[in-house]
């Protein structure tokens, strides 16, 4: 599977981090390459001139030689190996001597075939040679008559294209510079314009979180009007899950009225009834109830477990628990420690009551002096998946009793099997806490405490404590 950037941001800058990147590459590339046509063409405009000059400045003597002395004003003409030279050279019959730039001494200076490098409307032509120096130099040439009596010379003046080069060079270090600056600025207003126009996403997210909390119920309604649709759909959404959870808890007590006298009518029945009788009754009876209990614990988690609505904070419903477990049991010591404070429960208050009672009911009729309740996050959950997608919460239950080998766990988990006869119980309460557990998506299991006794272990969802 390719991966794939899942931040919004992320993905809206890369695509302006690009987009602005190939423009300027572009516009850099567009704007060096216009820089250097018009300065080349200006340095060949430069040439003609000079050229023009030369030939202006050049003519045929009495003494049919070549005369005349070009004064062009550029002292490179004059200093030797500057790539700046002009020549004169008579063609056909016309026999002279050339004359030359001071600054072209001996160096001689190539000249391309016309086959190759052919002159155009003007009568003139350029061309790029190197001088016997070393120097890169660009020629304009042309051949012109000079009298009436058709003697002919060839014109050419050169100017060293370092000179361009340099001046090409300088502009494309400025204008890279430049637009690399306005690039970097530009990165960052569009950072900027991308983070302040995707803030009320944040918002949005903050918001939900703080229905996750428990600290509201309903999304605000001041988010622009790009969103305002989506928060209007959360906010009915939640409205038709807090429905859903008042009807469930409504169908589930008059279900639970609806069932409490007959089963009570029956319990009461079989105690009257002939001491084999009754026993059947009244066992069948318990069994119904228990069932009755469990199946209307599932409809109502089931109706509750999906929504966002559930919230108990763990210290002060445990508090509660152990309160009465103390007053019940009084030759007994019940710790507790919940670590972080203030972590919660991503379950219905009844449920964890419940859920923990049933453990620490069991526990104490069991125990020797002391039972332990610890409450901490966990980073296991059920599956590798589900502790990755939200929060979880770790109970444990320890009491110093004689404990349980691992055969006697796995009896002890079966609905309505009790291991001890001795003592109290309808043998429904480990089931019962398996099968709250099983509809949280939670984990239940019983192993031996570092006491000695049974440590019953609790994997249970949990709610994110916000940073």
């Amino acid at each position: 599977m390719k991966p794939r950037l899942t931040s919004l941001t992320a993905r809206v800058l890369l695509l302006a981090t690009l987009w602005s990147a190939v423009a300027l590459v572009v516009i850099a590339v567009v704007i060096s390459t216009l820089y250097r046509q018009g300065t080349e063409r200006g340095f060949q405009e430069l040439l003609r001139a000079q050229l023009y000059n030369v030939i202006n400045s050049v003519s045929v003597g009495e003494d049919k030689q070549l005369a005349g002395r070009p004064e062009l004003g550029d002292l490179r003409f004059s200093q030797p190996a500057t790539g700046w030279y002009w020549m004169v050279e008579p063609l056909g019959d016309f026999k002279a001597e050339p004359l030359t730039s001071a600054s072209l001494g001996v160096t001689q200076l190539a000249m391309p075939p016309i086959a190759e490098v052919p002159f155009d409307d003007n009568y003139e032509r350029f061309y790029v040679e190197e001088d016997g120096q070393g120097n890169t130099v660009q020629v304009a040439e042309t051949e012109v008559v000079l009298d009436q009596d058709g003697r002919a010379a060839r014109f050419r003046v050169s100017g060293n294209r370092a000179l361009v080069e340099a001046d090409i060079q300088a502009f494309s270090n400025r204008l890279y510079l430049a637009l690399g600056g306005f690039g970097i600025g530009s990165l960052v207003v569009n950072a900027l314009a991308i983070l302040i126009g995707l803030k009320p996403l944040d918002q949005a997210r903050a918001a939900l979180e703080r229905i996750r909390r428990g600290e509201a119920e309903r999304l605000p309604t001041d988010f622009p009007r790009e969103i305002q649709p989506l928060a209007s759909e959360v906010n009915a959404l939640i409205d038709s899950n807090r429905r859903i959870v008042e009807r469930a808890r409504m169908q589930v007590g008059n279900l639970a009225h609806s069932l409490k006298t007959p089963i009570a009518v029956l319990l009461n029945e079989a105690r009257v009834l002939d001491r084999g009788h009754g026993e059947l009754v009244k066992s069948q009876a318990e069994a119904m109830q228990g069932q009755v209990q469990s199946y209307l614990n599932r409809a109502r988690i089931a109706a509750q477990r999906d929504t966002v609505l559930a919230r108990s904070e763990a210290e002060p419903v445990l508090e509660r628990l152990l309160r009465v477990m103390r007053r019940l049991n009084p030759g007994l010591a019940f710790d507790l420690s919940v670590v972080p404070p203030g972590l919660s429960l991503a379950m219905e208050q009844q449920d964890v009551e419940e859920t923990v009672g049933n453990l620490l009911d069991n526990a104490a009729r069991f125990a020797k002096s002391r039972v332990s309740v610890a409450v901490s996050p966990s980073a296991e959950g059920p599956s590798a998946e589900e502790a990755q997608r939200r929060a979880w919460v770790e109970v444990l239950v320890d009491d110093d009793g004689p404990g349980l080998e691992p055969e006697e766990i796995t009896e002890a988990l079966k609905r309505g099997r009790r291991l001890d006869e001795s003592k109290p119980g309808t043998g429904l309460g480990l089931s019962i806490v398996t099968e709250i557990t099983s509809e949280y998506e939670g984990r239940f299991t019983l192993t031996r405490s570092p006491s000695g006794g049974l440590r019953a272990r609790l994997i249970l969802p949990g709610v994110a404590i916000s940073g």
